[in-house]
């Protein structure tokens, strides 16, 4: 499911690595939306978009609630009329290396986060990309 988007060109890349909040919209089991703002770092070329947050929170919790096959998730970013989002199913990883490999990226497009033992990331694996840029 997940592809290269390095081959969508210089301006939807630098789009992803300016820095600017997205927002994370995922499915609550009575079928409404749950969106809430985001910190996202994309790896265009493994097709993977990745947000660090606590455990406990309630969009760990439906992602880990969806199993190993993942939850259906959308990541958008708005720049006056530039947009882009990126669909894809996310999974949780709690593993030490995973979580760091995601506060590094993080800490390369936003800075530093703080410390929070809880920490989980969810990593999305990229099968649709929708904008204008």
């Amino acid at each position: 499911m997940t592809a290269d988007l390095t081959g969508r060109g210089a301006e939807f890349l630098e789009f992803w690595r300016e820095r600017r909040l997205a927002t994370l919209s995922t499915v609550r089991r009575d079928g409404t939306p749950h969106t809430v703002p985001v910190g996202v770092t994309l790896d265009a070329e493994a097709g993977l978009a990745r947000v660090i947050t606590s455990g406990d929170s309630h969009k760990a919790r439906q992602v880990l609630a969806a199993g190993p096959a993942g939850a259906a998730v959308a990541i958008c970013q708005v720049d006056g009329r530039r947009w882009s989002t990126l669909e894809g199913r996310a999974i949780l990883r709690a593993d030490p290396e995973s979580v760091a490999d995601a506060e590094r990226r993080y800490a390369e497009r936003y800075r530093q986060p703080r410390v929070n033992p809880r920490r989980v990331v969810l990593e999305i694996a990229i099968g649709r990309v929708l904008g204008t840029l």
